[in-house]
């Protein structure tokens, strides 16, 4: 149980309290918080989360999973034994405090890319928070006819959301409809023996993309095919060279494009 008399809100800073915590296996949870009433972001933004250190409140970036509507804000984190944060983060309980930054921020919003048809959000373990955020936005399905959810991760067991991801969002009040007939899910793992285990790059050279139920094209059209990135560095760049070498332009809030990455975690 965190101690609140070592919070203290700041102009820059809330104090929030851990309503739910959810461990998927022993290094990855995900946890939700109270949400300040004027609290507001935009689908696939991060945010500021920390614990007191001393005479300073140690914070590290965190993209937000739950929906620009919800009551609560939630969030998806690996455990690092050895971590500032996550060391002293992944033993917070139901109950406990925590720093919340007022200004969400970043670049993996629907404001950052062109108009197109399909969009294809590509990610590596916890790089899948914004998606989660972003699949459950009824704005996103009236943006794009197709939405491909891609997760790579090294083991099964780190394939958290897979249930809700493969029901395409079944019992969602806002988007199940919708979902159910534009999002497509593909996972796959790469140390462990998995109906896919290669990684992304490959599945868009093998076409496990453009497979039934995804129509369109049979490869990345950059008049029409609009992606965005998340995860590991080694990913990302390996990602964005091969999107560059396609004519796809990287976009940003101040000028739109065919494809973003979020520039505050891979510098």
């Amino acid at each position: 149980m965190s101690d609140r008399h070592a919070f203290e809100p700041t102009g820059a800073l809330s104090v929030e309290t851990v309503t739910r915590v959810h461990h998927w296996n022993e290094h990855l949870f995900s946890f939700s918080i109270t949400r300040p009433a004027s609290f507001r972001f935009r689908s696939g933004e991060f945010v500021m989360l920390g614990l007191p250190d001393g005479q300073r409140p140690l914070l590290r970036a965190f993209s937000i999973a739950s929906p620009s509507y919800d009551e609560t804000l939630e969030f998806l984190s690996i455990k690092v034994p050895n971590g500032p944060l996550t060391s002293r983060l992944q033993g917070i309980n139901e109950g406990d405090a925590v720093f919340l930054g007022r200004k969400p921020t970043g670049t993996l919003v629907t404001d950052a890319l062109l108009p197109g048809r399909r969009l294809f959000l590509l990610a590596t373990g916890t790089g899948l928070a914004p998606f989660m955020s972003l699949i459950r936005d009824p704005d996103l399905y009236e943006q794009f006819a197709q939405i491909v959810v891609v997760h790579s991760v090294r083991r099964v067991s780190d394939l958290a959301y897979r249930d809700v991801l493969e029901g395409q969002l079944a019992g969602d009040p806002l988007v199940q409809d919708q979902a159910l007939l534009q999002l497509h899910y593909v996972p796959t793992v790469t140390r462990e023996s998995f109906h896919t285990n290669v990684r992304i790059g490959t599945l868009f050279e093998n076409g496990t993309l453009f497979a039934p139920p995804v129509t369109g094209p049979l490869e990345l059209d950059p008049s029409q095919d609009r992606i965005m990135l998340c995860g590991s560095m080694a990913m990302i760049k390996e990602q964005a060279a091969m999107l560059d070498a396609l004519g796809f332009k990287e976009g940003s809030n101040a000028a739109p494009g065919d494809y973003v990455i979020e520039r505050a975690f891979v510098g």
